[in-house]
């Protein structure tokens, strides 16, 4: 009698996970070591110039399918679009008002016979490639006397408040403010000092952040300062003279 052996060959999957620099992969790809990188050649500028331009880093996106790509959402094969923007920054500057020869930066007086000042600080020009979103963020510098910060420092003893108000306002074309730029006052903010019959000098920061759209070409920002005080008051404040920082960034 003869016996007849059957066999009966089933598919079956083998599930591994693969490690680089690693003999125990925790993932189904695992790339070990705390320099490791992944290079992908049809990203790179010379495959992808349209969204790399070599230059400044391409964000990268995971599309329906799970695939990564630096094609944004939209996007058409005439060029970058979609729902995301790269970021680039025009301008970062930590001492963008210049200190003076006394440390004490712009000085502007509000003098007695008046109880509003308002004093230009810095221009600051910019350009934009392309008609595009910028965001404003600044960080400026004060010390108040009651002299004239261009001749000598004086604390407070009257026992008084003054206010300082900051902001920027936008130049478009870099031709000069006109009435309607002039009226519209970005990243505005203020700063309230109190003194008493034992003042201090020092430096006080304020903090400020606005955005707007600009078109393609040279713009520029107009940082100003209002000072007000009492009747009969006088004021002097330097702008500047220490840590002014100042970034622009452009979302295009």
């Amino acid at each position: 009698m003869k016996k007849i052996l059957l066999l009966v060959f089933l598919p079956c999957t083998l599930l591994a996970q693969v490690g680089i620099g690693t003999a125990n992969p925790t993932a189904d790809l695992h790339v070990a070591g705390n320099t490791s990188t992944i290079r992908i050649e049809s990203l790179n500028a010379v495959n992808s110039p349209l969204y790399n331009d070599g230059i400044k880093p391409s964000p990268a996106y995971v599309d329906a399918l799970g695939n990564i790509t630096i094609r944004p959402s939209g996007a058409n094969a005439s060029g970058p679009g979609g729902l995301t923007s790269p970021i680039n920054f025009l301008t970062s500057d930590s001492n963008f008002i210049p200190d003076g020869p006394t440390n004490r930066g712009v000085i502007i007086n509000n003098n007695t016979t008046e109880t509003s000042k308002t004093g230009s600080i810095i221009v600051v020009p910019f350009s934009s490639p392309q008609t595009a979103l910028i965001e404003v963020k600044y960080s400026i510098t004060a010390m108040l006397s009651s002299t004239d910060l261009g001749v000598s420092s004086t604390s407070f003893n009257d026992i008084s408040t003054r206010t300082l108000k900051f902001y920027f306002c936008i130049d478009l074309n870099n031709d000069g403010l006109d009435a309607s730029e002039l009226s519209r006052k970005y990243g505005l903010n203020a700063q309230f000092y109190s003194s008493h019959s034992q003042g201090i000098l020092g430096y006080c920061f304020t903090n400020g952040h606005g955005n707007s759209t600009v078109p393609q070409g040279n713009h520029s920002l107009h940082f100003f300062v209002e000072v007000i005080d009492g009747l009969g008051k006088f004021t002097s404040v330097g702008i500047g003279g220490k840590s002014d920082t100042l970034k622009i960034r452009i979302y295009n």
